[in-house]
């Protein structure tokens, strides 16, 4: 073979290689863009600004979550309590309302961070499963759930309380309050993941346990924060949220850590860590945010068809993960 072909050749690879990474990182981009556009088309309503501003409102408690997620899966790990935290800390938030705006925040942020400092010390020191210890306190977090309500039976009410439903009925520059402190935390946790040492270890830590260590990274310490963080963004959801109903819901949260996943997965992280970006988490959160949407606007579908719509999104974005993955590597 000539020069002038190896080098042709070597040029396609090349272009090939470029291709498959962008598609890696943005794919869940292209197709947010190509749904959006195909909604705008088909429903005159969707694109209207009171539908936005309700899906990004109704997205940004699931927002909060998937951001927590990603730092978690990216580290190597996963937290399946999420939901149910989510759905204790708007309970503790309403039950604290009472005492004033910082009781209703400080509340449930203390419990949930607890929950996930006993997530991380479990996995980091005790070196359990990160399944099974978060299966753990999913179970444990929706019991001290019903023990507080009496199985569900009493619904804490937001009484008098402008300061704390502001959170999450008030609005800001056109745009929710939940909204901004969502988008606030996103670039907290941009600048976090990419522009500190922490972050930088926690991409190590879920490329290569046995290499961090090597390398004198504090293993054990960032493991045990990612899973802090992600209680922590887990009870400010469920806070917000309870400000945005005025009451703690017991029913809400199941399944919702399998939406968070979801998310993180159709944003490009990879489930098995060490790469990954919360602009596509964001992105993934908006894209089954848009997909609901679209249901409720056709009305003739059954809101559950949207977990349908939304695993088939997911089997695609794996399989397609899978495959420009092997194509980078060749």
């Amino acid at each position: 073979m000539s020069a002038v072909a190896v080098e042709v050749d070597t040029a396609g690879v090349a272009r090939r290689e470029r291709a498959a990474a962008f598609f890696q990182r943005n794919g869940a981009l292209v197709v947010l863009v190509l749904v959006v556009v195909a909604g705008a088309l088909a429903f005159p309503s969707f694109a209207t600004g009171v539908n936005l501003r309700n899906i990004a409102v109704q997205v940004s408690f699931l927002a909060l979550i998937a951001l927590g997620m990603t730092f978690v899966i990216i580290s190597g790990g996963i937290d399946l309590s999420v939901g149910s935290v989510y759905a204790l800390g708007g309970v503790l938030a309403a039950w604290a309302s009472q005492f004033g705006l910082l009781a209703a925040l400080a509340l449930p942020l203390a419990v949930c961070g607890a929950i996930g400092l006993l997530n991380g010390v479990l996995i980091a020191r005790g070196r359990l499963a990160p399944f099974i210890v978060t299966l753990a306190t999913l179970l444990g977090a929706r019991g001290l759930l019903l023990a507080l309500t009496d199985e569900g039976a009493e619904t804490f009410l937001v009484r008098d309380q402008p300061a704390f439903t502001f959170l999450g009925q008030g609005s800001l520059l056109t745009l929710g309050v939940p909204v901004i402190i969502a988008l606030l935390a996103y670039g907290l946790g941009w600048l976090g993941l990419n522009r500190t040492r922490f972050g930088q270890a926690v991409f190590a830590v879920g490329g290569s346990e046995d290499a961090a260590v090597l390398m004198g990274l504090p293993v054990t310490r960032v493991k045990v924060w990612v899973y802090v963080l992600s209680g922590l963004l887990a009870g400010l959801a469920g806070a917000l949220n309870a400000a945005r109903l005025s009451s703690g819901v017991t029913i809400l949260g199941v399944g919702l850590e399998l939406d968070a996943i979801a998310a993180v997965i159709l944003g490009g992280t990879l489930l098995s860590g060490g790469a990954g970006s919360l602009l596509g988490t964001l992105t993934g959160v908006l894209l089954l945010g848009v997909i609901q949407n679209l249901i409720n606007q056709v009305g003739t579908l059954n809101s559950n068809f949207q977990s349908v719509v939304s695993g088939l999104f997911l089997v695609v974005v794996v399989v397609v993960q899978a495959w420009l993955s092997r194509t980078q590597r060749r």
